[in-house]
């Protein structure tokens, strides 16, 4: 369903990627890990519009996409949860989901799949007239997934959906994004810092340092990897 090719991004003189090439079928889990600088933001920012490329190709369902505007990406129906959540702190959590849908005219989709959220959520629907600010870190990670899937995605980007939150609701959040794929049939790119759940939950990884992909395969066996439980599991 995605296809990068020799994908190469800038920041200035600073060169981020050099040369990332990667593949997501349709209705995969995928996840791409790495150290902290190593370019997995850039990646999905890339992918998404928001920063562009200097050379390489994205396809996205068959399409060349690298030099869209992002709204025509995500009307395309590939969307992206950011690090750090990107939330409206002071619109509700209710406006904050009809923000999600601002491309969208089918209004009974979106009352069910508001509904279909609230049910993913359940603390969403408690706390749907409350400001989306007063939110605790992890219900904050709950409704920009929430608010991403009112888009009608066909593909989410998820950029370290674990990041800051408290270790029970990290499960949660898990289970959901595995619910999502199931039930939604959504393909799913994933970075995370927490490796091991990455690789728990995903079929297919690839390992980014300094701007290349160094180690790709199967989820089990690149978790199997000795560089990796080094370097990522602390083994």
């Amino acid at each position: 369903m995605l296809s990068v090719e020799n994908l190469h991004v800038s920041y200035g003189a600073i060169k981020a990627l050099h040369g990332v090439s990667l593949t997501v079928p349709q209705g995969a889990i995928v996840t791409l890990i790495g150290a902290n600088g190593a370019g997995k933001s850039t990646t999905l920012r890339s992918l998404s519009g928001l920063v562009k490329s200097t050379a390489g190709s994205i396809k996205y369902d068959g399409r060349e996409i690298s030099k869209l505007p992002p709204h025509r990406i995500v009307g395309g129906g590939l969307c992206h949860v950011p690090e750090g959540r990107m939330i409206f702190s002071n619109l509700t959590v209710q406006e904050n989901l009809k923000m999600g849908a601002y491309l969208q005219r089918d209004k009974k989709w979106i009352t069910s799949q508001t509904d279909y959220v609230y049910s993913l959520f359940p603390r969403l629907k408690e706390r749907e007239s409350q400001a989306a600010g007063t939110l605790s870190g992890g219900e904050q990670q709950m409704l920009a997934i929430g608010r991403a899937l009112l888009s009608r995605p066909k593909f989410l980007m998820l950029d370290e959906p674990s990041l800051g939150i408290a270790p029970l609701l990290v499960k949660t959040i898990f289970e959901r994004i595995v619910e999502i794929n199931r039930e939604q049939g959504l393909t799913i790119l994933l970075v995370e810092q927490n490796a091991n759940l990455a690789l728990d939950v995903s079929s297919y990884a690839y390992v980014l340092e300094t701007g290349k992909i160094l180690i790709e395969g199967p989820s089990a066996q690149v978790k199997a990897d000795p560089q990796v439980q080094a370097a990522y599991l602390g083994a």
